[in-house]
């Protein structure tokens, strides 16, 4: 009996490793790929069969990153998305703490409020700001790419950070007020480095979230504030010849800086929160 019970519990977790590594395979496969390609000649990418041994080249990275474009496509981004994050979660998070103690009808409408703000198609959003940049005269701007933004990141970072507030322990908030810590002591000392993980992944999905965004900044922008996913969209109007080679190298570059700012964020709250 208890031979059959490990025999059953070995072949479960056998089972569940082959699941996983099949998952994993699955996610990244696309991305090694995509890689490969992006050091590939035009006549590899396009061969019937695929080739895995070919001479790398970096002429498809060189044509990218030669191309004052994408210089201005990847600083408008920079400059944007970083702002927008930064501001959302400079007002999301206090915002997040005070509606994660609100419990009243008022603070459940906020919520929806906030929450009805993500069901918007972006259509909806970039029509009526369009119209009113165009008469502030702030269209094709990195402000008002940038105020746009900070509606989006504000509302996810509120929306994912209310549930990280509700996870701290009340005890541990009662027992700092009973130590003589005010509010902001409380917020700043207790709740903020309690709820830092959960935090920290609100603040990364909303990076991503504007970092990929594309069709508002494809209606709020025409020249000088393309981000780089616009950017990287024209190479498909290099020819009748799709330039495949291009087009990885470019996913490539637009994929790198998500990853640089994960792990310097990450590092930072690593240091943070241990001190």
């Amino acid at each position: 009996m208890g031979a059959q019970m490990a025999n059953r519990i070995t072949f479960g977790s056998i089972s569940a490793r082959v699941v996983l590594a099949c998952v994993v395979i699955f996610a990244v496969f696309p991305v090694v790929w995509t890689l490969l390609n992006s050091f590939k000649e035009v006549v590899d990418i396009v061969t019937p069969t695929p080739k895995l041994f070919f001479t790398p080249t970096l002429e498809n990275f060189r044509y990218v990153f030669e191309r004052p474009s994408v210089r201005l496509g990847l600083s408008n981004s920079g400059i944007i998305v970083f702002s927008a994050v930064a501001l959302g979660a400079l007002f999301g998070i206090p915002a997040a703490y005070a509606l994660a103690h609100m419990k009243s009808r008022v603070g459940d409408e906020i919520k929806f409020f906030v929450l009805s703000l993500r069901f918007l198609p972006p259509v909806a959003v970039a029509i009526p700001l369009m119209s009113i940049y165009l008469d502030l005269g702030l269209y094709d701007t990195r402000l008002s790419l940038t105020m746009t933004y900070v509606l989006l990141t504000l509302s996810t970072i509120i929306w994912l950070s209310i549930p990280a507030f509700e996870r701290v322990p009340q005890n541990i908030e009662e027992a700092a007020r009973l130590d003589g810590y005010g509010p902001y002591a409380i917020f700043f000392l207790v709740a903020l480095p309690v709820a830092g993980p959960s935090l920290f992944g609100a603040i990364i999905f909303s990076f991503i979230l504007v970092w990929n965004e594309f069709l508002i900044a494809l209606m709020l922008t025409t020249s000088e504030a393309k981000t780089l996913p616009i950017v990287a969209s024209e190479f498909t109007l290099l020819g009748r010849n799709v330039p495949w080679g291009i087009l990885n190298a470019s996913v490539i570059v637009l994929s790198i800086p998500p990853l640089i700012f994960l792990g310097v964020l990450s590092g930072f709250l690593n240091r943070m929160f241990k001190k």
